[in-house]
């Protein structure tokens, strides 16, 4: 069935929505990853036999150590990605129109604030397996790169994250030809199912009350004719298999919390007379207070004193450390943790070879990336042909190769000299563009003005 067959408006709602619905990739229910990511909802918050109990009319409270790795995982691999905001490579720049509608795409991807949604859709992807950016215009009036615009062009971002549900629909050729997706909203004191389905001449949203379906809105035509969204989604999560061993490493800390808790309290071993079974001190209230030591009573000829436990620490402490550093090693992430870094005595050479691992983990996770953005520049693309009209040929024209740059420890110093060094001395920029990305001044022009003033006047200036 054709896409125009399923969008037909004389079919049943309820039967569009289901032809909708069917998926053709696999991607991992949120309801199992997020078991995973949340450290509130590990085993040793939600295990049932693992609970608090009452010893001798006192609670004894479990001891519960949860680790975030999951969670830490997902935010190193967006700061990796972009971190250092990716580049958008425009080619075939000859003449000032073409800058100017290359100034109108950038000033669309700034007003957005693209290099925070770009990190917000990465940690969803990670996280949640999938993800979705739809882009649609409002009628108001907009600036862009000093050209006006009657429509403002917005972006809205979706995730299993969000407790949205996404249905990319794909043809016979693995072409997306629809984008659904489906969330909840409170109107009135009612909840509300909210199904919207994007394709490449219309947009559309139906309204459910758990029963019946409605049309919410009147079918929206799509003039860029294409489907004004973009989709990505990963087979499985970006920490993979390593949830068991960051549970490993939770059950052994809470454990060991456990045995912490019951024998940090000193033993009082007293030796007492078996007939009197008495306290040293004679003092009765004494013998009933364990909540500040434990009491213990052997026959005499025994030592008296107390008696501490030695704890194996060593053993809990290469346990927990050997899984946690196996976590990083295995995902090829950096702990860059305060304390890891501290502790580590190396150069600052050696210390940007220590992200080659980094980098090469970027390398094989941005191809699902590279393909995202630049379908996602030819979505803007399109919406930018029809609001600036004046400039759709030039717009038309624009090609862009998008480059991502890993994240790692640079310095400003060497770079600059290894480019004057491969120039022979000679300047590698312009004054102006120095004081550019220097960021310093608000007004390049002005500041480079001024201090062309200052050396005109030096040269004037009468000698002493």
């Amino acid at each position: 069935m054709t896409i125009n067959e399923i969008m037909n408006p004389n079919r049943p709602i309820a039967e569009i929505i289901d032809d909708l619905k069917q998926k053709s990739i696999s991607v991992p229910s949120w309801e199992q990853l997020e078991k995973e990511y949340d450290p509130k909802k590990h085993g040793v918050h939600t295990e049932k036999t693992y609970h608090d109990k009452v010893v001798g009319g006192e609670l004894v409270k479990m001891c519960r150590v949860t680790l975030g790795l999951e969670k830490l995982a997902t935010k190193r691999m967006a700061e990796l990605l972009f971190g250092i905001p990716c580049k958008r490579i425009y080619q075939n720049i000859e003449n000032d129109r073409q800058k100017q509608a290359r100034n109108i795409i950038e000033a669309i991807y700034a007003k957005n604030r693209i290099d925070s949604v770009n990190l917000h859709r990465a940690r969803a992807l990670y996280a949640s397996c999938e993800v979705m950016t739809i882009w649609y215009t409002q009628p108001t009036p907009t600036l862009y790169a000093g050209v006006s615009s009657s429509l403002k062009l917005r972006c809205r971002t979706f995730s299993p994250m969000d407790k949205a549900e996404l249905y990319p629909l794909f043809d016979d050729y693995d072409d997306l030809v629809a984008l659904s997706v489906s969330y909840s909203r409170i109107v009135n004191n009612v909840t509300l199912q909210y199904f919207e389905t994007y394709t490449a001449t219309e947009h559309v949203r139906w309204v459910g009350n758990g029963t019946t379906w409605q049309e919410d809105m009147e079918r929206e035509a799509i003039h860029i004719e294409k489907i004004a969204g973009v989709y990505a989604h990963i087979p499985e999560a970006i920490w993979e298999d390593e949830h068991n061993n960051v549970e490993e490493i939770e059950w052994t800390l809470s454990r060991n919390g456990n045995y912490i808790r019951k024998n940090s309290k000193p033993t009082w071993v007293e030796c007492v007379d078996a007939q009197e079974m008495r306290s040293l001190r004679g003092n009765k209230e004494d013998n009933s207070d364990t909540s500040a030591r434990n009491i213990l009573r052997y026959p005499k000829g025994s030592t008296v004193g107390y008696q501490t436990w030695n704890q194996a620490t060593d053993a809990t402490k290469f346990h927990v450390e050997t899984l946690r550093k196996n976590f990083f090693r295995q995902l090829q992430l950096p702990d860059m943790s305060m304390d890891e870094m501290k502790n580590t005595n190396m150069s600052g050479e050696a210390r940007k070879m220590m992200f080659i691992d980094a980098q090469l983990k970027v390398v094989d996770e941005q191809g699902v990336w590279i393909e995202f953005l630049h379908r996602e520049f030819s979505v803007i693309r399109a919406f930018a042909e029809r609001m600036f009209p004046e400039y759709s040929a030039e717009i038309a024209s624009l090609e862009c190769e998008i480059q991502i740059t890993p994240w790692r420890i640079e310095d400003e110093g060497d770079k600059i000299n290894n480019y004057t060094s491969a120039t022979g001395g000679k300047a590698i920029m312009s004054q102006r563009t120095a004081i550019e990305q220097l960021g310093k001044v608000e007004d390049v022009d002005d500041e480079l003005a001024r201090i062309q003033a200052e050396d005109t006047a030096d040269i004037f200036e009468p000698t002493m």
